[in-house]
């Protein structure tokens, strides 16, 4: 059975209001009879029961987090990023993945919200959700990651997916594709839309129609198994295509693994762009050229705005930070 504070106080020979004020306010107690009762606390192993005193309190030291797709390398260098502020500043996190699911997610604000955590950072399953909204509302500080909507009434850091498919675009166009496939997840996402939105305007920059170019291959989840499938599928169709922009390193893995399984040379054969520049693009068989956001970057700032409005709410100026993506090039393309 747990010790509890009255065993301290019966130990230390003190009452328990001195043992809660050698806790909480130490500088109160005589230093003979703190030391006595640091002593019972070491003799009897008693742990402190922080969400406890913090229930009573009404705050916490936690902060909770929740990320689309937990296998996702990009989301586990976000919440690097955040545990570092978190760590850094004296609170947990808690870690919750919604996999792209609206109800998973509603769970997961409302264990939140229950555990009274001191603010929430999320990357939303649409942005336009009741459950968030009403968390708001009640007064739960949150930060939107790898997210941006100016209509919503909160801080947000987000990278311009536009302009990364544009620089996607202009490169493959620059080496001379003109027949591109853009292997992506549901366009419902707005990262996936706006990707391929920049994807067009760079095509289009070129002088050429983006609706001949491009042949679009929605999966139904940024997932590697999920790309090669995709492109197994192009290649029996036989489509002509001679370059392949993912909309995440994941799926560009898979239609790599696609490519040598179907004898294609990268990039001879098809050139082959992702994007994120996780860990694994550099060490794919062929490394991969990727448009490379500052993921850990992210995370970091997210947390710095969440605490920033946990600390100061009276003087909190939401703010929308943008990062710029950049291209990195290796060998796909």
């Amino acid at each position: 059975m747990p010790v509890s504070i009255k065993d301290v106080a019966e130990r230390a020979g003190v009452s328990i209001g001195t043992v809660s004020n050698v806790l909480n306010r130490p500088e109160k107690v005589a230093v003979g009879t703190r030391e006595q009762v640091l002593a019972a606390i070491a003799e009897l192993g008693f742990v402190r029961n922080s969400s406890a005193a913090q229930l009573r309190a009404g705050t916490s030291r936690s902060l909770g987090l929740i990320v689309l797709d937990m296998a996702n390398p990009f989301f586990q260098d976000v919440a690097k990023g955040v545990e570092d502020v978190a760590t850094e500043q004296g609170y947990a996190l808690m870690l919750c993945n919604s996999d792209e699911q609206g109800d998973r997610e509603n769970r997961h604000l409302q264990v939140l919200e229950e555990q009274r955590v001191r603010g929430v950072l999320i990357t939303p399953v649409s942005v336009s959700s009741e459950r968030l909204d009403a968390l708001r509302t009640r007064g739960t500080p949150t930060v939107l990651v790898d997210r941006h909507d100016p209509r919503v009434d909160c801080c947000s850091v987000a990278v311009d997916d536009v302009a990364g498919g544009e620089l996607a675009g202009t490169h493959l166009i620059e080496r001379g594709h003109r027949d591109i496939a853009y292997v992506t997840g549901p366009l419902g996402l707005r990262q996936c839309a706006d990707r391929l939105t920049g994807l067009r305007r760079a095509v289009a920059a070129a002088g050429e129609d983006p609706d001949r170019l491009i042949t679009v291959i929605e999966a139904p989840a940024l997932k590697a198994r999920l790309g090669y499938e995709a492109a197994i599928g192009l290649f029996e169709r036989g489509a002509r295509i001679e370059a392949a922009f993912c909309a995440n390193d994941l799926l560009a893995l898979g239609v790599l693994r696609a490519a040598v399984s179907t004898g294609r040379r990268v990039p001879d054969d098809i050139a082959l762009l992702g994007y994120d520049d996780i860990e694994f693009a550099a060490d794919a068989a062929v490394p991969l050229s990727s448009i490379r956001q500052p993921t850990v970057h992210i995370g970091r700032t997210a947390a710095r705005l969440l605490l920033e409005e946990c600390d100061h709410p009276d003087t909190h100026a939401h703010q929308q930070v943008m990062f710029k993506p950049d291209l990195v090039l290796r060998e796909s393309t």
